[in-house]
């Protein structure tokens, strides 16, 4: 069943960052994240009273309360890189790289979880590397034309990704997997907000136009499910498999990027996705 929350949580993920990027068009990313971390921590807290774990909150260890809150400055800083870095660039190029934490984080759960290395995750986090380069390099007059400030903060989204996922897996090992959510969602949403009135962004709420209102919060919404479905399931299963399989999001990302935004897919683009798919689908065997 944790398989299955993790492909849930993988389609939900892919259709957000389509969501986002119409929605941030025309919006600062910082204002947007906001905005949509509202939304997810609304849906968040429903889901908690649903289920009924909303009463254990008072049997919260302060172990798992701070891993908690590291988890959730960890997702802060993955969203607001990650929605900068869409901003900046196409969704085919920022995509592979977020998703690339993939690698980092089956490095981390080896050293600080303990869990297994094996021949075919080093396979695959090859195929995944390769893959990832091969998205994501361009043409030199490209290059230049879209610039390389989009490169470091969709690095920096990985980086951040994967210590979320550590921490997360952590976090939630003794406590109910909504209520986890719910929780470092209140966190993502103090930082969001505190960056927000930091960089004098306040004032640019009165400017957002309804559609970019309207595809934020759609996008809020989806990212909640998306979260939801991959706590579930790293709760239940291992990070080294939850986190690969929530990366296939990228298939579903690129192919709406393709249709919807009309961002094409070079041959060796693709050639690196279908390395991308392989190595993370080696991580299920």
């Amino acid at each position: 069943m944790w398989i299955a929350f993790a492909f849930g949580s993988a389609l939900f993920a892919g259709i957000t960052a389509i969501l986002a990027k119409i929605g941030i068009k025309n919006t600062d990313s910082d204002v947007a994240t906001a905005i949509r971390t509202i939304i997810i921590l609304i849906f968040s807290w429903i889901m908690t009273f649903l289920v009924g774990s909303v009463d254990s909150i008072t049997t919260i260890s302060s172990k798992t309360l701070i891993f908690l809150i590291l988890s959730g400055l960890a997702t802060g800083g993955s969203w607001l890189c990650y929605f900068k870095a869409l901003q900046l660039g196409d969704v085919n190029k920022v995509t592979p790289i977020d998703k690339s934490s993939t690698v980092l984080t089956m490095l981390m759960a080896f050293f600080f979880l303990g869990e297994g290395l094996g021949i075919l995750k080093i396979i695959s986090i090859l195929s995944i590397g390769i893959g990832t380069y091969m998205m994501i390099t361009k043409k030199e007059n490209t290059k230049k034309a879209m610039g390389s400030s989009w490169l470091i903060f969709a690095i920096l989204s990985a980086v951040f990704a994967s210590l979320t996922a550590i921490l997360g897996k952590i976090g939630i090992s003794d406590i109910e997997s909504n209520l986890g959510t719910a929780i470092r969602t209140v966190v993502v949403l103090i930082m969001a907000w505190v960056v927000v009135f930091a960089t004098g962004k306040k004032d640019k709420l009165k400017n957002i136009d309804g559609k970019s209102m309207l595809f934020i919060c759609f996008s809020g919404i989806t990212t909640g499910l998306s979260w939801l479905c991959y706590y579930k399931a790293l709760q239940d299963g291992l990070a080294s498999v939850v986190v690969p399989i929530d990366k296939l999001s990228i298939v579903i990302t690129i192919a709406f990027s393709y249709f919807i935004l009309k961002e094409k897919l070079s041959l060796k683009a693709f050639i690196g996705l279908v390395l991308i798919v392989i190595g993370t689908l080696l991580l299920l065997i």
